[in-house]
């Protein structure tokens, strides 16, 4: 009822929007709700083109819980809920400058984080990925903020969606040299530890992309180029073809010159992995070790 009144004040007051109103309706409505309902699959909310007149009002008014009741209402119901992520998008350009106006709390961050996650990046192209990816180093994302452990435990669709999202927002961004240089190692160390949770199959459409690679040894950036071999491993090993056993065996000899306890961390990665996955540790992984090993006692190039 609270949400149907946010659509009367809107429909009602095309000149003069009372702010006051709103804001109450709203708090009303979505202030004491637990956050778990977010992700309820029957809402009972319904969207009208009257709901967009909400964003600037509440986006302008800088109270940073009015604006977590915004986005509570509209990120209820997960991705099953389709109508709200449309009003979602409008507030891509409100959020990615957010953290420079309004002070986050527990409440507003996860919200935030879960607003992301349903926009998706291409929902962030228009506002200038730079301010995107500074919203994202500010936001500090967790796999905590991500993974809710107990429904992972009870094998839930939930989990294997989100880290998805994330994993396929990671790989869109990272399609641009401004996201791959600027993109804090936060990040690359995250994108590692979803593809190592994931419960079940990588997501079909997660693009490898070659340049990565590229564009990280050119910028000496090897504390990332060691997350992202990683996720190399796990996600695109040689055995499916999207890159060659003796490519990476060239990237992990350069790394491991770089980073000499790179190897070591890779282990550990995929060790991990293959306990939680249930699956072997590739041969192909552990023969370049060995081959990186052998190179360094004998002081190869």
């Amino acid at each position: 009822m609270a949400y149907e009144w946010c659509s009367l004040i809107c429909e009602n007051n095309q000149d003069y929007v009372d702010r006051e109103s709103l804001l109450l309706s709203l708090e009303i409505g979505f202030r004491h709700l637990d956050p778990q309902l977010r992700w309820a699959q029957d809402v009972g909310l319904t969207h009208t083109e009257h709901h967009q007149g909400l964003v600037d009002v509440v986006f302008e008014s800088n109270d940073g819980e009015a604006i977590a009741d915004l986005l509570h209402a509209w990120t209820l119901g997960g991705w099953r809920h389709a109508p709200a992520h449309a009003l979602l998008r409008i507030c891509a350009g409100h959020l990615v400058d957010l953290h420079n106006r309004v002070a986050f709390s527990s409440r507003l961050r996860g919200l935030i984080i879960r607003s992301v996650e349903l926009i998706g990046y291409g929902g962030f192209e228009g506002v200038g990925m730079g301010k995107f990816v500074e919203l994202l180093n500010y936001l500090h994302v967790t796999v905590e903020d991500i993974i809710d452990h107990r429904r992972a435990a009870a094998g839930d669709t939930v989990v294997h969606y989100r880290i998805s999202k994330w994993m396929r927002l990671f790989s869109d961004a990272l399609r641009s040299p401004v996201e791959i240089l600027h993109l804090s190692h936060w990040y690359w160390e995250l994108l590692v530890e979803l593809a190592i949770s994931l419960p079940r199959w990588p997501p079909r459409d997660l693009v490898y992309d070659p340049q990565v690679l590229t564009s990280l040894v050119e910028a000496d950036e090897w504390d990332k180029l060691e997350c992202w071999i990683g996720t190399i491993w796990i996600i695109w090993p040689p055995e499916v073809g999207a890159i060659t056993e003796d490519d990476l065996g060239r990237l992990m000899q350069l790394l491991s010159r770089q980073r000499p306890g790179a190897i070591q961390k890779l282990t550990q990665w995929m060790e991990q992995w293959s306990k939680k996955s249930g699956k072997e540790v590739p041969k192909s992984f552990e023969r370049i070790c060995k081959q990186v090993h052998k190179a360094a006692q004998q002081g190869l190039p």
